[in-house]
């Protein structure tokens, strides 16, 4: 009933009314309720490294992540990835790093040695998944969501995340769109994150997860050496990471979706 009564009254403020009864009673609760979810989530901020964290522009990892269906394995690969400050990011796949995968905002391109060509999202389930990740990563809800006046944060309370304790934030942009982030009462770091979107031709709701694990300190940030993202309940990918680094200025053409030549990979490193 409260969070029935927290979410009808941010439906009440987000469309200019009053809720009908005790306005001020349940305004001072709703309140309450926001910045309670606000220190929770600040207490996270700096756990993940604080000023550090917010103000990396890019990163450079090397791991190894497998593919599941119905939870069987049924591929994998080494990767090394670079990512950019907002929504940029370059994978290398297989040790010989000879198979490009390029998601530069809502696109995506395939580069190999015959050259590269772009990805069509409305044809491949996994790619349009792929690409809502993105829009919904945790580095954007925490950098642009919360600073946006119109967002709203509820606390939700206590909660299971990985047969761990948690404290359930959920985070309401103006678009109506939200995350739910569980956060660990103990370290307070994310446990995991949530969100749920419309499959596009069934419009059928979609819950997709991702669970944070084994983290360590990199340059001042906070990092998961272990991600497993989970699809309506069922893991879809793993991936464990080897190394981590950040703020090291990669090349602009390492984000341009042209034949890209191989080079030594102690200049890249």
């Amino acid at each position: 009933m409260r969070i029935l009564l927290l979410l009808c009254l941010c439906a009440a403020v987000s469309s200019g009314q009053q809720p009908a009864s005790s306005p001020a009673q349940t305004g001072n609760e709703a309140q309450a309720n926001q910045a309670k979810a606000r220190a929770v989530l600040d207490q996270m901020i700096a756990a993940l490294g604080g000023q550090a964290y917010l103000n990396v522009q890019d990163s450079y990892t090397e791991g190894r992540y497998g593919r599941f269906h119905n939870e069987v394995l049924v591929g994998g690969t080494v990767f090394f990835r670079y990512w950019r400050w907002p929504d940029e990011e370059r994978y290398e796949l297989t040790k010989d790093r000879d198979i490009v995968e390029l998601y530069l905002g809502d696109k995506a391109y395939e580069v190999t040695f015959r050259g590269s060509r772009e990805l069509d999202s409305a044809k491949d389930n996994n790619l349009r998944l792929a690409l809502k990740r993105r829009h919904y990563s945790l580095e954007r809800v925490l950098r642009e969501w919360l600073n946006d006046p119109k967002t709203i944060l509820l606390d939700e309370g206590p909660t299971l995340a990985d047969n761990k304790m948690a404290e359930r934030i959920t985070v309401i942009n103006g678009r109506d769109e939200s995350v739910s982030i569980l956060v660990s009462p103990d370290t307070h770091l994310p446990i995991q994150k949530s969100f749920t979107i419309r499959e596009p031709k069934s419009r059928e709701r979609d819950e997709e997860d991702e669970i944070y694990d084994n983290w360590r300190m990199v340059q001042g940030v906070n990092t998961p050496y272990s991600v497993v993202l989970k699809h309506n309940g069922l893991i879809v990918r793993q991936q464990y990471l080897f190394n981590a680094s950040y703020n090291i200025q990669p090349p602009q053409s390492y984000f341009t979706p042209i034949l890209i030549k191989h080079e030594d990979k102690e200049k890249k490193k």
